[in-house]
């Protein structure tokens, strides 16, 4: 085929990739990838948000043989940290959790009781002199401090990717390219609980 023939050619389908780089632009400018690329996002939040209350569960059952060798008699107390691990950390979270209003509110049902048993559990150490020195329990104290902490920063992180993705498909034009596009996308649950009702309670040494 001589030159001529290519640019005659060329120039007969420039229309067409033109046509076709306006739509891939416009496609673009419309957000066209928002829902899966949020998707993504809140994913990894939630990710760190179970990193981080398995983290806390690691650190119970070293936290109650500490205190349970100063502060026996604390049988209730201890009794109830320990059935309150268990049921946060046994619980067999389905596949479709994030959309799932029941089994969402069941994870931070469970979680929220097990804040509030660490909370009675760090509270009773102010009548043992002892354990309130002893280091083995002031290092662990620390260590779930610092994740409560963490705790904090990762439901924080959690929730404001959630509303930014719930938003994308609950406003418009986002919401129709959602549902032309990722039909299965739903609104994903978020924490209701107070972040207060989730610290455990500051205890001075």
């Amino acid at each position: 085929m001589t030159g001529r023939g290519v640019l005659s050619r060329a120039l007969r389908f420039m229309p067409q990739m033109g046509a076709f780089l306006i739509l891939v632009v416009g496609l673009s400018a419309c957000g066209i990838n928002d829902v899966p690329r949020q998707d993504e996002q809140v994913k990894a939040a939630w990710s760190q948000v179970l990193n981080q209350y398995q983290r806390r569960a690691d650190l119970i059952p070293n936290l109650v043989a500490t205190v349970k060798g100063y502060a026996n008699q604390e049988k209730t107390v201890l009794t109830e940290v320990t059935e309150a691990r268990a049921k946060a950390t046994q619980t067999t979270l389905p596949a479709d959790v994030l959309t799932n209003p029941q089994a969402f509110r069941t994870f931070e049902q469970n979680q929220a009781t097990l804040t509030g048993a660490l909370g009675h559990l760090m509270a009773i150490s102010e009548r043992y002199p002892d354990l309130k020195s002893d280091q083995n329990f002031l290092a662990l104290q620390a260590q779930l401090e610092g994740t409560e902490n963490r705790i904090a920063v990762a439901r924080r992180d959690y929730i404001a990717a959630v509303q930014q993705y719930n938003t994308t498909l609950r406003t418009i034009p986002s919401r129709w390219v959602a549902a032309l596009l990722y039909p299965d996308a739903k609104v994903m649950q978020t924490f209701t609980i107070s972040q207060q009702a989730q610290q455990v309670p500051k205890v001075q040494f």
